[in-house]
């Protein structure tokens, strides 16, 4: 009966797991569709703008700008490259964050002098454990991104390469190409390369003419920091979907083996049950044979 009494708890016990694991996929659904929705919304926006400077830089070859100045002159070891690393706040997504850490540590042992601007209370505990000095007040949260947020995020960086501060600004974050496949990916956001900006291609018969009002560069100044925007915004909502994609598969694994355990414990309960059983109506019988004789 002992045992029987074990089984019990034990089963009560995964019941209570498979309820918490159940609600937590649930979340991580909603989550995730909403996520994607507020990107969907706002991706014509960017996508417009990304198209606004390919075709500036297609009908000006000869175009300098200081955001595109790759500063070649200064040597490696001088170079200050920072770099934008998106984690989660927290663990129960199977590998997410490890996938995220391992590359970042990776460019880390690569460069003389890594600024670190960590997103996510993983990466942030993880980074002080392996004693890197990290930008103390880039202290932003990476639940719901919104876009005031990558706002204030693309100002600073900006910023800072304006100033001279950063040499290179990287963004490390998570995409999800499919519901089954995340892939870590590293994205230079500063300084612009005329590479990550194809030709535009235009209808024969037809040539569209632009002006830029008052001049190209002053264009660039305006809507430069909008695409850095853009691309932190899209690395948040990637990263955040891809987060919570795969805490649904990480819960649903969950569920599958507390199922499972379920009705392992369930036939080992009815068997213990059904030895209780047959042992009681042993000692019946056996009982009621030694009172027929006496």
């Amino acid at each position: 009966m002992t045992g029987m009494k074990e089984i019990r708890d034990h089963i009560k016990s995964v019941q209570q797991t498979l309820k918490i694991t159940n609600a937590m996929y649930l979340i991580s659904s909603a989550n995730l569709r909403r996520a994607r929705k507020q990107l969907n919304d706002v991706l014509p926006y960017f996508t417009k703008i990304y198209n606004a400077i390919a075709d500036i830089l297609q009908r000006s070859p000869e175009l300098n700008h200081p955001y595109f100045d790759r500063r070649l002159h200064i040597p490696r070891e001088e170079r200050k490259i920072g770099y934008i690393i998106l984690t989660g706040d927290k663990g129960l997504a199977g590998a997410y964050n490890h996938n995220v850490l391992q590359l970042a540590e990776e460019r880390m042992k690569r460069t003389v002098n890594p600024r670190l601007f960590v997103m996510g209370h993983v990466g942030r505990t993880y980074f002080a454990d392996q004693g890197y000095q990290m930008e103390p007040s880039f202290g932003f949260g990476v639940q719901d991104p919104t876009m005031a947020q990558a706002r204030t995020i693309s100002e600073i960086m900006v910023e800072k390469f304006q100033k001279q501060e950063l040499d290179e600004v990287h963004l490390i974050y998570t995409e999800m190409v499919t519901p089954l496949e995340l892939r870590v990916r590293e994205l230079r956001l500063l300084p612009l390369v005329r590479s990550d900006f194809p030709r535009l291609k235009e209808q024969k018969g037809f040539r569209r003419t632009m002006d830029y009002v008052p001049s190209v560069d002053a264009v660039l100044d305006n809507i430069v920091p909008g695409y850095v925007k853009g691309m932190i915004f899209g690395g948040l909502v990637e990263s955040f979907c891809s987060e919570q994609n795969a805490r649904m598969t990480a819960m649903q694994t969950a569920n599958d083996n507390a199922s499972d355990m379920l009705k392992k414990l369930s036939l080992s309960y009815n068997q213990a049950r059904q030895t209780a059983i047959t042992q009681e109506i042993t000692e019946i019988v056996g009982g009621s044979g030694l009172f027929t004789q006496s």
